[in-house]
């Protein structure tokens, strides 16, 4: 098990650049992979609901995940964001490095 963590991130499209642009501009995470396409359902205040959205995937570290978590909160329109951290078992060393160099 390592320390690096992908985070799962769904908000609208023209939400996920300017999220992805400033955590990785500040060192929160070494990158974001925006997936579009994503179609989520759900139940808020009691109704179910339908919402097109984009997934973001972001690399970080475990000791990055709070400020992170802070940060997309302070920048996504959802009263209950999804950010879900899931730990990387396995990673390529070198990755793992550049990650750790990235997200300072």
């Amino acid at each position: 098990m390592t320390d690096k963590v992908i985070v799962f991130v769904t908000c609208e499209r023209n939400q996920a650049e300017k999220i992805a642009e400033t955590v990785v501009s500040e060192h929160l995470a070494a990158c974001v992979n925006i997936l579009p396409g994503i179609r989520s359902c759900y139940r808020w205040e009691g109704k179910l609901t339908w919402s097109d959205e984009v997934l973001c995937l972001m690399k970080t570290t475990r000791g990055r995940f709070d400020q992170l978590q802070d940060r997309i909160k302070l920048m996504h329109s959802y009263e209950v964001p999804e950010i879900a951290a899931v730990t990387i078992e396995d990673v390529f060393n070198r990755y793992a490095e550049w990650i750790d160099s990235s997200v300072l």
